[in-house]
């Protein structure tokens, strides 16, 4: 059956050894130790992505934070259809789905892969939320981790729109 492919694909996607790997590599792991990135590893799930497969879709909610392993993925308006407009592409290391991930709000674009073979690690946040009894402190730390990624983005964000404002007003 379909479930049973899809099960087999993201099985065979990573191994554990590849996904800790990953994870020690990744911004998500900046603060952890071992054994708290080993706990962390056991909770994500690897996936691979065809070519224009939509891991997030707009105005949906979705609880997971992903980590991008292998490809890239362009972060899209209107996806799929001919008023498309790819807002950004994000790549290996990068995270995406850090805010949902937090308040549970819906996405404001889709998340879409770019190429065959795009892999991500996905982390529901209810599973991570079962870190808090045994690992509260690598529970603190991915939390910052993500809030630094926000936080770089938002300083990404706001140095674009004081350049697109001098732009406008030297030509104006």
């Amino acid at each position: 059956s379909a479930a049973r492919a899809a099960q087999a694909d993201i099985a065979t996607a990573m191994n554990e050894s590849q996904v800790l790997d990953t994870l020690r590599a990744s911004p998500l792991a900046a603060e952890l130790t071992d054994a708290q990135c080993r706990a962390l590893a056991a909770l994500v799930v690897p996936r691979t992505l065809a070519e224009g497969e939509v891991l997030v879709r707009e105005d949906q909610s979705d609880s997971h934070l992903y980590l991008i392993v292998a490809g890239s993925v362009a972060v899209a308006r209107a996806a799929g259809t001919p008023e498309e407009v790819v807002l950004f592409t994000l790549k290996q290391g990068d995270t995406v789905g850090e805010l949902s991930f937090l308040d549970d709000n819906v996405h404001y674009a889709s998340v879409v892969a770019r190429g065959a073979g795009t892999k991500v690690l996905g982390l529901e946040r209810s599973r991570f939320e079962s870190l808090l009894a045994s690992e509260p402190w690598a529970l603190y730390r991915v939390m910052r981790a993500i809030v630094r990624r926000v936080h770089q983005q938002q300083h990404r964000l706001a140095a674009q729109a004081s350049e697109l404002s001098n732009y406008i007003y030297k030509q104006h």
